[in-house]
């Protein structure tokens, strides 16, 4: 049987804003008290992994390591089809470090430009079709842990459009819809994404 989370404190693992949010309203109806590892001042662990879920054990592990509390870790990218699956995960590598207001941060914008640029090359007749990924990992101070997977399918759009979402949210269209995922409102991305599907095993396993 796998071990289920109780009430109480539960970080993390991201020192995005944007992410946090998103886990903490998914977690909401559950009773969590969520904390980021960047409010807690946790280092961020070098993502060596070559897989989503290796690396999501990585940052869940060592977010309950230091915190001494469970920890909760997401793993996730886009995986586009005429690029032989990348970016995959290296995702976030690809928007690189840039420094804003003193800050380090990612440009997206130039990651999505990236990926746009690539299906150029190919010509206007390349396939579009890709895929956001998700993998949670839950891992407790004492060394156990679990893992739930999510898949969205999709297509990529250009120029980006919206600014409710983050990451590559303003290029990717979901299938059945014509709004890019940065351009539906959060409750319904929520309930549709691929963090939303690897979300719906943690909580069948954890709370159901």
């Amino acid at each position: 049987m796998t071990r289920r989370l109780g009430g109480g404190s539960l970080v993390i693992a991201t020192h995005n804003p944007g992410k946090l949010k998103e886990i903490s309203a998914l977690l909401a109806p559950y009773g969590m008290k969520c904390l980021s590892a960047g409010s807690l001042g946790l280092p961020e662990p070098a993502e060596t992994g070559t897989t989503f879920a290796q690396n999501a054990l990585l940052k869940a592990v060592s977010a309950a390591t230091a915190s001494g509390l469970p920890a909760l870790a997401d793993d996730s990218g886009l995986s586009v089809e005429a690029l032989g699956g990348r970016p995959g995960v290296y995702t976030a590598d690809w928007a690189e470090r840039q420094w804003f207001e003193g800050d380090p941060g990612r440009d997206w914008y130039m990651a999505m430009g990236k990926v746009e640029g690539m299906l150029a090359e190919k010509g206007p007749d390349i396939s579009r079709a890709c895929a956001f990924h998700c993998t949670l990992a839950i891992a407790w101070p004492d060394g156990e842990s679990a893992v739930y997977e999510g898949t969205v399918d999709g297509t990529l759009t250009w120029p980006p459009r919206g600014n409710l979402g983050f990451g590559y949210d303003p290029v990717f269209v979901p299938l059945g819809s014509e709004l890019t995922f940065a351009e539906i409102e959060p409750e319904t991305k929520h309930a549709n994404s691929h963090r939303a599907a690897a979300f719906a095993r943690l909580v069948a396993d954890q709370f159901g």
